[in-house]
Parts: C-alpha cells; structure tokens; sequence
C-alpha cells in the first residue's frame, strides 16, 4: 500500500481524534470563561444613554475574545504536525494549520503524503469550533439586546403626545444610590 493510503488512515485517526477532542475541551473551557465576563458586563447598571454603546463593546470584546482562542487551536495541529514530520518547518505548520482550519485552501502548501488525512480531520474541528462559535455570539448578542432592550423599557414612559420618552434621571432604588446613601 503507498505511503498516505487507506491502510494509513488509522494513525491520521489515532492522531486526529485526541487533536479535536482537546480543542474543543479547550474551546468550550474558553468561552465558558469569556461568558462569565459577558454576563459580569452585561448586569452592570448604566445610564439609558450608554446603553447601545454598551452593548455594541461587550458583542465586540465578546467576538474578539472568542477570535484569541483560535490561534491555540491552530497551534495544537501546528504542534502535532511538527512532531510527525508532516511539514518541515513551524512557519509552514502554522500556516497550513490556519488554512485547515479555515478551510481557506490557497496556498501551495502539503502535507507528508502519510499524513493527509490529518488535514481533512483539522479541517472538521474547524467546521465544529466555528459552529459552536457562531452558536455562542448569537447567543450573546441575543442576550445582550433582550437585556438593553429591558433596560431602557424601565426607564422609558409615555409623553404627552403618545411617544416614548427616556427619563434619564438615576432611579432611587439602584444598588449604587442606596450604597452611596449607606456612607
């Protein structure tokens, strides 16, 4: 059988299944934390002006924080890589495991014909990691508008004439008034 035939496969597998088993642990663990931070942003009471800008920089810290989790992802393949001889260099590792990941695919770049299928299997991690993550910024973004949404529906009444009218006075009853008050 030639080299990087079927019979191969096995090792590509060997290999491949533990590199997206401890990615997606690793993704998971990521933006369980980054959730925790965006819930912390999210609760924090603000004056109905900043709202919108609010939630406009925890959806973006949000998507920037989730993009600084996958260069460990194309690491790790990089990492594996290397240690297999696959590809001769880190540069070329690191950029065929970008490629792979994304999916992108233009440049001249190959892996040992032993190891091809390993490309194939990096690019389903990253089929998987980019769902969960897209999975997880709509989610974001869905709470971050309910709860902005809630907010200013609190501080917004009717006028007169029938339209919403934004009291941007501070509420009496805010945890920071009554701890202002207690000094």
């Amino acid at each position: 059988m030639e080299d990087g035939g079927v019979a191969a496969w096995g090792a590509d597998w060997a290999w491949g299944l533990p590199l997206i088993v401890s990615n997606m642990v690793f993704h998971v663990f990521g933006v369980g934390i980054i959730n925790q931070h965006v819930v912390l942003r999210r609760s924090r009471i603000l004056p109905a002006r900043y709202l919108i800008f609010h939630s406009a920089f925890v959806i973006g810290g949000t998507a920037l924080a989730v993009i600084v989790l996958q260069p460990f992802e194309v690491l790790n393949w990089a990492v594996a890589y290397r240690v297999l001889g696959a590809l001769p260099d880190n540069i070329s590792a690191m950029l065929y495991s970008l490629i792979a990941m994304t999916s992108y695919g233009h440049a001249d770049l190959y892996l040992a014909p032993r190891w091809r299928m390993m490309g194939a299997l990096e690019a389903l991690n990253g089929w998987i990691l980019f769902g969960l993550t897209t999975a997880f910024l709509f989610t974001v973004v869905e709470g971050v508008w309910a709860y902005t949404r809630e907010a200013q529906s609190k501080l917004t009444t009717t006028g007169p004439s029938g339209l919403a009218v934004i009291d941007r006075s501070p509420p009496v009853d805010r945890p920071f008034n009554k701890v202002r008050e207690g000094l």
